[in-house]
């Protein structure tokens, strides 16, 4: 199975029940793996990394003290697509 380079992450707030995005962020595959044995994708700053399966589950791994990451919604994007 290929390896995708990209995935868009979308998080949504379910504090307020509504289910809003919030944000998304564009992810790239980065030289690592993750504790589960997957690639690691990192966004342009390094500061949110997520360890995301072939299947599209993804582990968000913790960069720094007091971070509590909630699990997004996961895209792979594909090749040809360079926006963003």
């Amino acid at each position: 199975m290929k390896t995708v380079d990209r995935y868009r992450l979308t998080f949504t707030d379910r504090s307020s029940g509504a289910g809003v995005v919030t944000d998304e962020v564009i992810v790239e595959r980065t030289d690592a793996v993750g504790p589960g044995g997957h690639p690691v994708y990192s966004d342009p700053t390094g500061i949110l990394r997520a360890e995301i399966s072939p299947a599209g589950e993804v582990r968000m791994l913790v960069t720094g003290v007091y971070q509590s990451p909630q699990a997004p919604r996961v895209e792979a994007l594909p090749e040809a697509d360079q926006s963003s």
